[in-house]
């Protein structure tokens, strides 16, 4: 019987081998990654990127043809006209009234009614919550000629409450369905200590229950604030009146010098303006929203 002997090194040499870093696969997989991140964020940043240089451009370059990608001409006129010739800031104000009083409605209706499908046991708990997710994914464009009716009625044109009842009434199932996945995931044994100590059920949802769950407030206020921050069909339809337009609809609606002149600057400003007070909230409350998020991913 032969036997073959293989090439054995010393202990020093095995523990080096060992000791030796893995194939370079690793480092392109991890370059492959980073450099798929980097394509994504500038495929999702590059509409912002362009609003935000066309809004700086001078008008030669904006209608410049081949087309100016980066101008070295610079100007902020754009943003003075929108200041100068409409009342922008007055729209600003509109729309965040809008906006806060439709988050608030949504959370101080949504908050208790998602805490009392979450604790209580309701009779057709079940139809409730599948009424609720249907109304989520039902286009609440197809509610707008009911909504056009109910607005005539009541006499609600040109006032705010024609757009605050229905942003509020669209954002409150979205409201009621993440909260209650939240307070699933509270332990009762805190309610039931609330209880023994003679809390009710308001006071246990308003001074234990609510500061615990500031997270899940805070990313589904600022969801319901977009959502009513962007509105478009129901501002444009329900206000007519020049003061109470919201920014959609003002930025929508900026004319040129003719008919014929497209004012693509003020209207790249216009979009800039709009978006950065939405920007500086997320950046605000981005550990909440993060916290928010962490919590409902753990939660699925």
């Amino acid at each position: 019987m032969t036997t073959t002997d293989r090439p054995t090194g010393t202990p020093s040499e095995e523990v080096e081998v060992a000791k030796l870093p893995p194939e370079s696969g690793f480092s392109r997989r991890r370059l492959g990654v980073a450099i798929a991140a980097v394509l994504i964020t500038l495929f999702c940043l590059a509409p912002i990127l362009w609003q935000l240089l066309t809004s700086v451009k001078v008008n030669a370059d904006i209608s410049a043809v081949p087309t100016v990608y980066f101008p070295t001409r610079f100007t902020l006129n754009h943003y003075t006209e929108l200041f100068t010739r409409r009342p922008f800031l007055q729209y600003v104000g509109n729309s965040f009234l809008v906006s806060i009083l439709s988050t608030l409605l949504a959370l101080g209706l949504g908050a208790p009614a998602a805490y009392a499908l979450a604790r209580l046991r309701i009779p057709g708990e079940r139809v409730v919550l599948a009424a609720v997710l249907i109304v989520t994914l039902f286009p609440y464009i197809l509610l707008f000629l009911g909504l056009l009716e109910v607005v005539r009625a009541l006499n609600l044109g040109n006032n705010y409450l024609a757009l605050i009842i229905p942003y509020t009434a669209i954002n409150l199932p979205l409201t009621i369905l993440v909260m209650r996945s939240f307070f699933q995931q509270l332990p009762r044994d805190l309610e039931d200590a609330a209880k023994v100590d003679g809390f009710n059920t308001w006071q246990m949802l308003t001074q234990i229950v609510l500061p615990m769950t500031l997270p899940a407030l805070v990313t589904t206020g600022i969801l319901t604030f977009i959502s009513a921050w962007n509105e478009f069909i129901f501002a444009l339809t329900f206000i007519t009146r020049e003061d109470m337009k919201t920014i959609p609809v003002a930025a929508a609606q900026l004319g040129g010098a003719s008919i014929f002149e497209i004012p693509y600057g003020p209207i790249a400003a216009a979009t800039v303006l709009g978006t950065l007070p939405l920007v500086i909230l997320v950046l605000l409350f981005q550990r909440k929203i993060v916290q928010g998020l962490t919590a409902g991913a753990v939660k699925g």
